[in-house]
């Protein structure tokens, strides 16, 4: 389960930001996580709870919102975005060619902290 050693990770990368604002508790994390990003939201879940125990992060939120998968179509009739359903999608919706350019999914960024100062 290598998503504990994230959630250790991300406890570690949020106490730090949260210390270089002066905050003295930290409410909630805001997690951007990319549906490639080949972490399991539950279970990173699961590991805050336990990276959070001891830290100014003990009882805090992590509120995850998942990205979908977004490709880049290159063909000349399209040159467009398109968020796609599934990993056995990355053709284009329009003209149905396959696409290897990947604009979003791979994604595990804190995206901001909500905190108290003193």
């Amino acid at each position: 389960m290598h998503e504990l050693s994230i959630a250790y990770s991300l406890v570690q990368n949020a106490t730090e930001a949260a210390q270089q604002a002066g905050a003295r508790k930290i409410n909630k994390v805001f997690l951007r996580l990319g549906k490639l990003s080949g972490v399991v939201k539950e279970a990173l879940l699961f590991g805050y709870d336990i990276a959070t125990k001891g830290t100014p992060l003990e009882g805090s939120e992590l509120v995850i919102q998942v990205l979908p998968i977004v490709i880049y179509c290159t063909s000349p009739q399209c040159q467009q975005e398109f968020a796609i359903s599934g990993l056995n999608g990355f053709r284009c919706p329009n003209c149905n060619q396959p696409s290897s350019q990947i604009r979003q999914g791979r994604e595990l960024e804190i995206e901001k902290l909500e905190i108290e100062v003193d």
